[in-house]
This record gives C-alpha cells, structure tokens and sequence, in this order.
C-alpha cells in the first residue's frame, strides 16, 4: 500500500515524462491511497491541459476516464476533524501551501500516525521534502523535473513611455 499525492496520480492520467517510472510504481503495489481532495486536484489538471490544448480531445476524455478508474480502485481518506488538527500542524512545521499541507496529513491520517509504514508517492519538491522529514519513504527516489501544465496569464503591453528628449 502505498499513498499518493496528486502529483504522481496525475502522470498515470496524461503522458509525461514521469509517466512509465510511475506506472511501474503503481504495477509494484497497485493498492493505493489516496486523499479526498486528490480527486479534484487531478481533474483541475485534466482542465488545464484542455485550456492550454496541449492535448487531443480524445487524450482529455481518456484522462477523465483513468481517473475514473483509479477512483473506483483507491481508497479515500476522508476530511475530518483529525485531518483538519493534523494539517495545521504540519502546516506550522513544513513550508506547504494548504493543499499539499492537507495531502501530507492525509498521509499521516492514513498510516495512524507511523510514516514508516507507509511509502509516499510524490513529485512535488517541497512535499517530497516535507514527506521525508516526518519520516515517510518517499517514492519515487528521485523526483524528474516537473512538467505540469500552467496556464499563462494575458500578456500585457507594457506602458508606453513619453519619449525623452536628449539636447544635443
């Protein structure tokens, strides 16, 4: 059994460079675990790849459907109260934004507090890092440089300057 993050969920959904390292991941202990929110982290992915047409139609509805997929098979760690306790102190402790503050709690939730207990499969750099101060075996070995897709913001003109005047 192993937990994973959204970050190494989303290779197994859309071709990327870390794709086959994780399918080998997964085919090694195919029990996973994942946290409530994993779900919409990955289908906001999914969207962005649409937005930014980086993939085929076809690519995107087959994307929808592996995470469907994978959904019927992981088990879900549950928002809670223990969840919640667990993620503001990992919060105060690690340099995470909330989401990946609330992934490493589930991870912490679903191995009952025993980081040795559980593998956690991760590509993000700052969670693979907090992971591994509390005591996780972060999977896999060696993060490759991340490609997720983000969408650009418009480009914006730069303010025309009043031409200056140069005496000669």
């Amino acid at each position: 059994m192993k937990y994973w993050d959204a970050s190494g969920v989303v290779p197994l959904l859309i071709a990327e460079a870390s794709s086959a390292m994780l399918r080998e991941v997964l085919g090694s202990d195919p029990t996973m675990v994942c946290w409530w929110g994993t779900r919409i982290e990955c289908a906001s992915a999914i969207a962005r790849y649409a937005r930014a047409e980086r993939l085929a139609s076809t690519a995107i509805a087959a994307a929808r459907r592996r995470l469907v997929s994978l959904l019927e098979e992981w088990t879900e760690i549950e928002p809670d109260e223990v969840l919640r306790t667990t993620a503001e102190r990992v919060a105060s402790v690690h340099s995470l934004r909330a989401a990946d503050a609330v992934q490493l709690a589930a991870a912490l939730v679903a191995c009952d507090g025993t980081p040795a207990n559980l593998s956690f499969v991760c590509l993000d750099t700052r969670l693979r890092e907090a992971a591994m101060r509390e005591g996780f075996v972060v999977v896999p070995d060696a993060a490759p440089r991340a490609t997720a897709v983000r969408e650009r913001s418009p480009r914006r003109r730069p303010k025309a300057t009043p031409a200056r005047r140069v005496r000669a």
